[in-house]
């Protein structure tokens, strides 16, 4: 028997937080059905959970449908779930948040601004009134599976709302919306229009592990029914499947094809090609979920672009939730698309929540050390892909030995580079330690802009007149994380540019005492020669010294082993950071013709002024051996074709 229509207010505190749900919680207005299918999965989802214990509750042929009546200008979710009985109603519908309500709203008028009183809201369930947004009135029938009483609820979202107990409904519930109009100024679309039901449902809840059905209207005979019918592509009367309910990640491994991956990474990257990697993970326990990763084989062409998003997309049980989450991936792995999904999220999560979630932040600690692992396991077994792959993401990988230090370890692993042991095929940190020279305890690199500028350094000739390896990085990143990474399996890098370099084999050995003796008299009888240049040069260098490591330079320019380089000071400054002037080590090459010469006309006379114009010009000859800007080109032109004139 049905029983009498009662009127009854929401909660003081809760009247007051519908408005803010209603005009504040949501940006996208079509978010409405999202959150009223995801309501509708979650009755399917416990009526088949209950049905296991009680086989008199089982549903036949489990469902959402979408109803749209044009005339009435309503649109209906109908699902034949668990359904609600009047208390649960009451319970759950009448009360917004049954908890801290009132401090949830003393926080919100804490708030300075819109977007915190969101983030605020968003951590309630609220989602169901999030129907307000569109519809001037709500009307809701249900009837829980295993009663005989049904209930009908109705709102305006104004404050009060009936409810009544019925009989003859079917188990389940349905939500019908009385939409109010379009408004494309206030981003109320025309949820009437089939095709905008069907793209909401494809974008946020496509993968939903029921079907989710669209009634077809009535053949009619007018005009505009029929065109409309026919731009469908529906046949009357025949309902449609709007969902694809491929929720590959939701699968066992086994059961899906290498196909269906590269199918399913295609359609959420854009990407033409297969993916080089996949990697399908679910974790169980307190917090669970599921993750579909891809590496892609091919650099997008934004990869670089500040605008760029990161691809991961994150659902909550199959329904979507945000399409590039970086909260999950750090931005040095901004390359790898996928899906992840969890089970024990609010639909209305934002951002903000999600940066300071502990469980989100131990999901992308397990994330990033799946995709490390799978990039490891890559070079390994797959060396040719892994090259492809390091060739294409390299830069940003390395990005990571700076933003990332708790996987500084596995990242070095990663690291593949050019170096002088083989002039096309690239090495990786482990085979250079393994090859390293008895007693070599360093890792020796130069960074420059390209491979050619690198080989030809004056820093790189004693290291190759005695088979030293040297990497030869040649992206703007490796000036960066070599300065902070200090070492690799306990051998620390050593720039071939910095500091002193002392590499005689014959340093512990036999006659050692008798090259000793020959460096120490070669230094006192250039003293006086290095004393002026460095007064001569005081502008330009720190200091001024012979050098061990050229052999066919006449000098070359270093720095100290904690000292910028020049071109990550130019960096620096090109980001508008101010910095003191760098001065820089001058080394002089003994055995060269120049720099005896130039010795020979100090001792005989150190007044004559084209000495220092001598100096001036081995200055800039170094500087621009290694690529260096020279502080004055046009003075250096002067004096170059002036004493190119006196030698001929």
């Amino acid at each position: 028997m049905a029983s009498p229509t009662q009127t009854l207010e929401f909660q003081a505190e809760t009247r007051q937080l519908l408005q803010l749900v209603i005009h504040s919680i949501y940006s996208n207005k079509d978010i409405f059905l999202r959150e009223l299918i995801s309501n509708a999965s979650d009755a399917l989802d416990k009526l088949r959970l209950e049905s296991l214990t009680d086989s008199t509750l089982e549903a036949s042929d489990p469902h959402i449908v979408l109803e749209v009546d044009k005339d009435a200008r309503t649109l209906t979710v109908r699902d034949n779930g668990i359904g609600m009985t009047r208390d649960d109603v009451v319970d759950l519908i009448g009360t917004i948040a049954k908890s801290g309500t009132a401090g949830l709203l003393a926080k919100i008028k804490e708030a300075k601004d819109a977007d915190a009183a969101q983030h605020l809201i968003g951590q309630f369930g609220v989602g169901f009134y999030s129907a307000f947004m569109v519809a001037d009135k709500v009307t809701l029938h249900t009837r829980r599976a295993g009663t005989e009483q049904g209930t009908v609820w109705e709102s305006d979202g104004e404050g009060t709302y009936t409810i009544a107990e019925v009989e003859g409904l079917p188990v389940g519930t349905s939500v019908t919306l009385h939409l109010k109009a379009e408004d494309s100024e206030d981003g109320l679309g025309d949820y009437l229009a089939r095709w905008k039901i069907r793209q909401i449902v494809k974008q946020y809840s496509d993968f939903i592990r029921w079907p989710i059905r669209m009634a077809t209207e009535p053949v009619s005979t007018t005009a505009d029914d029929s065109a409309d019918a026919d731009a469908d592509g529906v046949a009357a009367g025949e309902p449609e499947t709007l969902n694809s309910m491929k929720a590959l990640w939701a699968r066992p491994r086994s059961e899906v094809t290498e196909a269906e991956y590269s199918e399913f990474y295609q359609q959420i990257s854009h990407d033409w090609q297969a993916p080089a990697e996949t990697v399908h993970m679910r974790a169980e326990g307190t917090f669970e979920y599921e993750a579909l990763l891809f590496i892609p084989a091919q650099a997008p062409f934004d990869l670089f672009s500040r605008d760029t998003k990161r691809g991961v997309q994150l659902y909550v049980k199959r329904v979507f939730i945000m399409d590039d989450c970086d909260a999950l991936m750090p931005n040095y792995l901004r390359f790898v698309k996928g899906v992840v999904d969890a089970h024990d999220l609010s639909l209305n999560v934002s951002r903000e929540i999600l940066q300071h979630d502990r469980q989100i932040t131990a999901v992308r600690r397990r994330l990033v050390k799946k995709v490390l692992g799978a990039l490891k396991d890559m070079r390994t077994k797959n060396g040719e892909t892994y090259a492809k792959v390091w060739e294409q993401f390299g830069r940003v990988l390395k990005e990571g030995l700076i933003e990332d230090r708790d996987n500084t370890d596995a990242l070095l692993e990663l690291v593949s580079a050019a170096s002088t042991y083989d002039a096309e095929k690239p090495t990786t940190l482990r085979d250079y330690v393994a090859r390293m020279k008895d007693g070599q305890d360093t890792i020796y690199y130069l960074t420059g802009e390209n491979r050619a500028m690198v080989e030809n350094s004056p820093h790189m000739e004693a290291f190759t007149a005695k088979g030293y390896e040297v990497l030869i990085l040649t992206d703007p990143v490796d000036e960066v994380w070599t300065d902070q990474i200090p070492a690799f399996d306990g051998h620390r890098f050593q720039s071939v540019a910095k500091g002193q370099v002392d590499l005689d084999d014959n340093a512990d050995g036999e006659g050692s005492d008798e090259a000793k003796a020959e460096k120490a008299q070669r230094e006192e009888d250039f003293a006086a020669l290095l004393a002026w240049l460095q007064a001569t040069l005081a502008e330009h260098v720190k200091q001024v010294r012979l050098s061990t490591r050229l052999t066919t330079s006449a000098a070359c320019l270093v720095g100290d082993a904690h000292d910028l380089t020049p071109t990550l000071e130019k960096m620096y400054r090109a980001m508008g950071q101010e910095l003191p002037q760098v001065k820089r080590i001058l080394e002089l090459n003994p055995s060269h013709p120049l720099i005896t010469a130039l010795h020979q006309a100090h001792q005989a006379g150190a007044d004559n002024p084209a000495l220092a114009e001598t100096a001036e010009l081995v200055h800039g000859s170094a500087l621009l051996a290694e690529g260096g800007d020279l502080p004055d080109p046009a003075r250096f032109t002067r004096l170059l074709a002036d004493r190119l004139t006196h030698a001929l």
